[in-house]
């Protein structure tokens, strides 16, 4: 039988890679969407040359490499150019990320985790057989994202409102991790939502 994958997603800033280090703890392989679209524009890469070719050369740092907080600036605010890096990066993630997960499926491996912010919000939930949402209060997640990506609270704020609602994602989950204590609460929660997955693969 095909080792089952479990999708894990959560609001910005709301602590997701903090969880899936924690499910990573407990044997589950990660495979992390983030990393994946790093992957598939690093320099050299198709989809690299296909990036500057669109974008030009100003989205690129000094060393050649992407400078993804320029892109991300360029593309936030302007649906359309959203759409082109869409069109360039989606197939890609995609095609990589379902290799990464096919590799990581090794026997005795009791679940893939698939670790993608906009898992919702691309029409994906249905796709696994449990769904993982993390959450996070706003104003932790505003303030996480100060500390953490150098924004103003305005930016901040924008970031997060133009976030699909948390409530949508919960709606549509079959676990949810309030990421909201200590490292210690975090992680007896993840270990609680660990076996009840693996209780539910069982019994299906």
């Amino acid at each position: 039988m095909a080792t089952p994958t479990v999708g894990l997603t959560g609001g910005i800033a709301s602590g997701k890679s903090s969880v899936a280090r924690l499910f990573a703890e407990l044997g589950v392989p990660v495979v992390d969407a983030d990393q994946v679209a790093r992957d598939v524009v690093k320099k050299g890469t198709s989809g690299y040359r296909e990036v500057v070719t669109a974008f030009g050369a100003e989205v690129l740092r000094d060393d050649g490499e992407l400078d993804r907080a320029k892109l991300g600036e360029r593309v936030f605010a302007d649906a359309a150019a959203r759409g082109r890096l869409n069109a360039i990066t989606h197939p890609r993630i995609a095609a990589e990320s379902a290799s990464r997960i096919a590799a990581a499926a090794k026997p005795g491996t009791p679940y893939v985790m698939y670790e993608a912010a906009l898992l919702v919000e691309n029409g994906l939930a249905g796709m696994f057989p449990a769904l993982v949402v993390v959450t996070a209060p706003p104003e932790l997640q505003l303030s996480r994202l100060i500390a953490r990506d150098g924004f103003s609270e305005g930016e901040a704020r924008a970031r997060i409102a133009a976030q699909l609602p948390t409530e949508k994602k919960v709606a549509v989950a079959t676990h949810v991790i309030e990421n909201a204590g200590s490292i210690h609460e975090l992680r007896e929660r993840v270990r609680e939502v660990h076996e009840a997955i693996l209780a539910s693969l069982r019994s299906s």
